[in-house]
């Protein structure tokens, strides 16, 4: 009997949602983590089998200690909830802007690792997996051969945010590999969703196949790598 447990939050949509759909045909019991209990439900019912809603907004550290409370074991934890939330170049950008990017897209993962981290421990393999972005690696930015040093600051809330989402993934790793976890970080690439306008570009990628990535580090064997940056396709992302 399959009795693996996944959470992906900011599952009602998007990469979140077609991670859920997998993990689900992979056997796992995966709680759909939504803001928003409406849409959710609609997510868990659209991908069926073992999927069941768990709301849970990562900025609300009540409903955070909530939702952890009805969790006993947890395999594997997804963090894929992100905002864009101000798209200026640090020119122009506000402390709300980046604040308010903050507040999801990195503190959120820190609190929600935290509180679900007791029921991780219960895990005989417990994998984290959180959805970071390309256009968060400091080397790749600093690149004038790469697309993102055009972008010439551009994103700055979002893109500082991911590149701290790496180092916090980084560390959470080194404190954790004596405990058997592995804690990776996953660069989806441009996907079709409604996170940035960008998304609706003709050239944004299925969310599925990035999907597939963030599913293959979650279910790492034993020997697989730890505190690592990598791709939808599996090669390694430089920090």
């Amino acid at each position: 009997m399959n009795d693996r447990t996944a959470l992906v939050t900011g599952a009602n949509k998007g990469i979140g949602k077609e991670i859920a759909r997998l993990l689900v045909a992979e056997g796992f019991t995966v709680y759909v983590g939504s803001r928003d209990a409406g849409r959710g439900e609609k997510a868990v019912e659209e991908i069926g089998g073992g999927a069941r809603l768990l709301v849970l907004d990562v900025t609300d550290a009540e409903g955070i200690a909530a939702a952890a409370a009805r969790i006993g074991t947890l395999d594997v934890l997804v963090n894929n909830a992100g905002v864009v939330v101000d798209d200026s170049r640090p020119t122009e950008l506000t402390v709300d802007g980046l604040r308010r990017t903050y507040e999801t897209n990195l503190f959120g993962v820190l609190a929600v690792t935290n509180a679900f981290l007791p029921a991780l421990r219960r895990s005989p393999a417990p994998r984290i997996v959180n959805i970071s972005s390309g256009t968060g690696s400091l080397t790749w930015g600093a690149d004038p051969e790469r697309e993102f040093a055009a972008f010439r600051g551009q994103g700055a809330a979002y893109r500082s945010g991911k590149a701290a989402l790496n180092a916090l993934t980084l560390y959470y790793g080194q404190a954790l590999a004596e405990e058997g976890f592995k804690v990776n970080a996953l660069a989806p690439g441009l996907r079709a969703t409604d996170l940035h306008p960008r998304a609706a570009l003709a050239s944004a990628g299925d969310p599925a196949e990035a999907a597939e990535g963030a599913v293959r580090l979650a279910l790492l064997a034993d020997d697989g790598p730890t505190c690592g940056f990598f791709s939808w396709d599996g090669t390694p992302v430089p920090w």
